[in-house]
């Protein structure tokens, strides 16, 4: 769970992630925050792993991948801090992971029909950066900006690259895992809108950035080699006790 200057938010995003899916562990990336946001985390009952300063989204996307690498978990949720995310969705997400189904599970809004609205100009950049994406021969995804997400574990490995960005991981890293031939699907959930004010991703100069952006690394990931992760130092085993699983140093 990436988080920045959640305080508000963050406790009841992870109470109720603990309540939906008691068996897993719960991780809060905090990306910098000037507020109170590890101290509310913890308390709340979730591990917390601190940046020093603000690296971006992507950055405290990656830590968290790191981390479940190096403790050998087998596979990894990921949701935003904000409330926009429904945490009694994780357990649907999981369950393509759990049953060797997908590699790679989004939590889409729009694969059925839904009373999620989104705005003009975004419902515009959604379509066409699924355009782009199936263009680029990458997969055809209804949700294609989704942050709400599970990856098994070759899927997470593979994103701890350093290919990977450190601010917007979107379709160009869709494209990738897709190259890599893991399996992509999405299952419908229920994301409420963004807070005004609180979206970091878009508005103003970020809405150009973020096009240039995109579309630069997307090209790059359809253009360039596919790039293979190390072995893995950490292998995952499935069926490992939970206490074998935790780090207590944590």
């Amino acid at each position: 769970m990436p988080a920045y200057n959640e305080a508000p938010t963050v406790a009841r995003v992870v109470a109720g992630v603990r309540a939906a899916a008691p068996d897993l562990d719960v991780l809060v990336v905090d990306d910098g925050s000037r507020d109170d946001t590890a101290a509310v985390a913890r308390a709340a009952g979730a591990r917390v792993v601190s940046h020093v300063v603000n690296l971006g989204y992507g950055a405290a996307l990656q830590t968290g991948y790191k981390r479940a690498e190096r403790d050998g978990y087998d596979f990894v949720v990921q949701l935003d801090a904000d409330g926009q995310h429904d945490p009694a969705d994780v357990p649907r997400l999981v369950r393509p992971l759990a049953t060797a189904a997908a590699d790679v599970v989004i939590g889409s809004r729009f694969v059925e029909a839904t009373d999620y609205r989104m705005g003009p100009a975004r419902t515009a950049g959604r379509v066409f950066f699924r355009r782009v994406l199936a263009a680029c021969g990458g997969p055809r995804i209804a949700d294609p900006t989704s942050g709400f997400q599970a990856l098994a574990r070759p899927a997470f490995r593979l994103c701890c690259a350093d290919f990977y960005p450190v601010d917007f991981p979107d379709i160009d890293v869709l494209l990738l895992l897709h190259r890599h031939a893991l399996r992509i699907v999405e299952v419908p959930v229920r994301m409420r809108p963004s807070a005004a004010g609180r979206n970091a991703m878009h508005g103003g100069l970020r809405d150009v950035y973020y096009i240039y952006k995109m579309l630069l690394s997307t090209f790059r990931s359809r253009l360039g080699p596919a790039m293979n992760p190390p072995p893995d130092p950490f292998p995952a085993s499935r069926g490992a006790s939970k206490e074998m699983r935790r780090d207590p140093s944590a």
